[in-house]
């Protein structure tokens, strides 16, 4: 359902041990924003709920809205280094347009609820 590369996974367990959550979740989600109409959620969770889905990929707790997994079906979360630092990545093949700034999309049967970004 989701791809997580193994280098992802490495660093949000660093960013995790870190920050002393070392038991806690990678919690996606989506929610309407944006300027193209949908926005990504990407953070660090200590529960779970009933609305929630959990997965476990590279043996990183995963916890998303069961509301946002139709939109991150295929998602591929990855982490690259380049000369102006490092960074996560994310290809969505549900997204059929995306911003500028590549944190919103809208996908072909949904449009979600513009805003400036």
């Amino acid at each position: 359902m989701i791809d997580i590369s193994a280098l992802a996974s490495e660093k949000i367990k660093e960013l995790m041990a870190a920050d002393g959550m070392t038991d806690a979740y990678l919690r996606l989600g989506v929610k309407s924003g944006g300027c193209s109409g949908f926005t990504y959620g990407m953070g660090i969770d200590e529960e779970v709920t009933e609305a929630d889905e959990t997965l476990v990929l590279n043996g990183l707790k995963v916890v998303m809205e069961k509301d946002s997994a139709k939109y991150l079906r295929g998602l591929q979360i990855d982490y690259k280094e380049s000369a102006m630092g490092g960074g996560f990545t994310i290809h969505n093949p549900n997204a059929v347009a995306t911003c500028g700034c590549g944190s919103s999309f809208r996908t072909k049967d949904e449009a979600g609820v513009p805003s400036e970004c």
